[in-house]
Parts: structure tokens; sequence; C-alpha cells
């Protein structure tokens, strides 16, 4: 089967999107019509992963230019900004779409058309930006190995094939993919849910484990590196994902395995000095005490529940961006 595509324009105009939140035990597909239920979407991650969301925040944007000027513009950017703290990618969307209805208004251009064509041109470019991830990720998964992975940051998470997995599918393509290790990233499981379920439906070997068994799994040896996406990246190479990456990492460190943070250019926010700058998202108790309408903790127990964790510089061997493979002391400068 092929790749997914989880988000597209209706035939209506407005934003059709993959709810996330069924798979893998149903494909729904949501069409968006009115910018609430976009900021719904994203905000109960029925549409996730950094790229993604802003991708979607921008088509939903530019669906309700339609009923507005540049003021609605700037209230509507500001009321989508808020759904998710963590994703720079979101507030660079966002502020690319607000700068180009104020420059299409003073100009009195048709900010609608403009908006609905710059939402367009972002969808375009990350596609394009997840192919040239793929292209210089891929050299770099050594021959007859498996690759480790956390979270989901394939085609579910982007506008193309995604960060983390693209040099898997620029490998599979070439009858060369290797095997993938798949956590299962709790407490929401997107791991086991999502890239498991897109790496098995483009038929690509993958194995799923508990997020626990990540440094065991690594002990093993066959790890040839760890492949991993990112929400926001610092300038000095600190970047935020999904919690367990920071275990990860370690992991990986101590057992040899080179760690690579695979991500677009979007993704790096050099106004975040450092890792201690990124804002981390702290989600619901009951992500954790309940499944499935089950309550699985003892009542009136304290929950610590961020959706992300920093990992430092030091344990990032590159970065593999749409401007190429960079350590982490050359962001700053790449990206400048």
């Amino acid at each position: 089967m092929p790749i997914p595509q989880p988000i597209a324009w209706s035939p209506t105009g407005t934003v059709r999107v993959l709810d996330q939140t069924l798979l893998p035990g149903e494909e729904r597909y949501l069409d968006l019509d009115s910018l609430a239920a976009v900021g719904e979407a994203i905000r109960a991650l029925r549409v996730r992963g950094a790229p993604l969301i802003g991708i979607a925040a921008a088509m939903g944007i530019a669906m309700d230019a339609a009923h507005g000027d540049v003021e609605r513009v700037r209230q509507a950017c500001a009321f989508l900004g808020a759904t998710r703290p963590t994703a720079v990618n979101l507030h660079w969307a966002l502020r690319r779409m607000e700068r180009r209805a104020e420059t299409v208004s003073a100009s009195g251009g048709d900010v609608a058309r403009a908006l609905r064509e710059e939402a367009q041109a972002i969808w375009d470019e990350d596609r394009a930006m997840c192919d040239r991830i793929g292209e210089l990720g891929a050299p770099l998964i050594p021959s007859g190995t498996t690759v480790c992975t956390i979270c989901n940051a394939g085609a579910l998470a982007t506008g193309g094939i995604g960060t983390a997995l693209a040099p898997i599918y620029n490998l599979q393509r070439r009858g060369k993919g290797p095997s993938v290790i798949v956590p299962e990233t709790r407490p929401l499981l997107q791991g086991s849910r999502l890239t498991a379920w897109e790496l098995s439906r483009a038929g690509v070997r993958c194995t799923v484990i508990a997020d626990g068994m990540i440094a065991s799994r690594l002990r093993r040896g066959d790890v040839g590196c760890a492949m991993v996406g990112a929400d926001r990246i610092a300038a000095n190479g600190d970047f935020a994902n999904k919690v367990g990456t920071y275990a990860l990492a370690l992991a990986a460190r101590a057992h040899g395995v080179p760690l690579y943070v695979l991500a677009p250019s979007s993704t790096v926010d050099l106004a975040a000095a450092s890792g201690a700058s990124i804002p981390i998202e702290e989600r619901a108790a009951e992500e954790i005490t309940v499944w499935h309408g089950q309550r699985v903790a003892a009542d009136r127990v304290e929950v610590w529940n961020p959706a992300f964790d920093v990992t430092p510089a030091e344990l990032v061997t590159a970065f593999v961006t749409d401007r190429g493979v960079l350590a982490p002391d050359e962001l700053a400068r790449t990206f400048d």
C-alpha cells in the first residue's frame, strides 16, 4: 500500500485531515470547515507532527481568510498559535501567513487568494525538504543494519515522506530498505499506533518494543543508527522531540550508536539559545491515568506529563536538514 497522505484540500476548499487518533483501527478523514475545527484537530492530535501542524495551520488560515480582512488573519494566527507551544514550525508557518496577508493587503491585492497560494507553497516546500532529507540521510544508514526511531516522524507528521523515516523510504524505493525498531512511545503510543502502521503499510519490516526495552535492544549490537525527528532545534544544537528521545539518546551514546536528528529548516529556532529556552507542553493527566475509559492509576496520585523532552547537543552525531548534514556547532552559522 502507498505511503499515507494525512492532509489535503477537500473539493469544497476545506481542510481534509486523516484523524490520527483513530489509527490503526480506523482510517477516517475529516473535513475541517472552520478555524475552530482546525484548532481542535491540532490540539487533540488528530493532526500532529511539527511540520504537518504548520501546514494544517497555514491551510486553516487560508480557508478562514475568505471571511475577513488582515486583522481577522492576525486574530486567527494568534488563535492557532496557542494550540501547541513546543513545535516551532507552527509559529513559523503562522508568521509567514500573517506577513503575506499584510504585504498583499498593503498593495491592494487579493488576500484570500494570496494566502491560499502561500499555504500551498508551505506544503510543497515541506514535501521537497522531506525528499532532500531522505537523500542526505540514506547514506548514513550502514548497509545490512537496523534503524531505531521513536514516536512518528514519517509521512503522518509532514507534508511529504517524513523526516526521520525519509531515508528509510528512500532506501526502500531502491530495494535496500532497512528494518526498523519502533519503541511504542508512551503514553499515546505514536510509535506502535502510527509509525508501525505507516511502515508496515509501505512494506518496511519493523519491530515494536516497549519504551523500557530501548537500551537492552541497542545492546544487541545490530542497530546501525538511531534516527529521530524534532519539534524545535535551539541555536546550540539542543533539541526537543517526543518524550523518551532523551532516553534513546543516552542509550545510543552508551552503546556507540550514532544519533541523527532529521528536520526541515523551519524547525531550527535561532531565537532559542539552548534547550532551556524551549517551552515544553504539558498535557492532561488522563493521558497517563486512563486507558480506553478505564482508570489504570490509583486515585489522587500526582501526574507529570510533558509531551516532549530536550536532548542536549553533545548527544547528537549530526543534524540532517534540507541544507545539509550538519554538526551541532554548524547550525547557528548555517541558518543565520
